[in-house]
């Protein structure tokens, strides 16, 4: 449960400078509104606290 929490901390970290890069270089083919960057800023920080819980709970 522990590795599980660190992962998802990990992968909540990492979401939102990759939604950034992707938002900068039109990567996607389509640009991303300011919607999209929340909901993509709110499923980080919801994976990040969720995760930081889990790792809480396996001590």
């Amino acid at each position: 449960m522990r590795v599980l929490g660190k992962c998802m901390q990990i992968g909540g970290l990492i979401i939102l400078p990759v939604a950034m890069v992707m938002e900068l270089s039109h990567l996607l083919g389509r640009r991303i509104g300011v919607a999209d960057m929340l909901i993509m800023l709110l499923f980080g920080f919801s994976m990040f606290y969720i995760g930081r819980i889990l790792e809480g709970y396996a001590r």
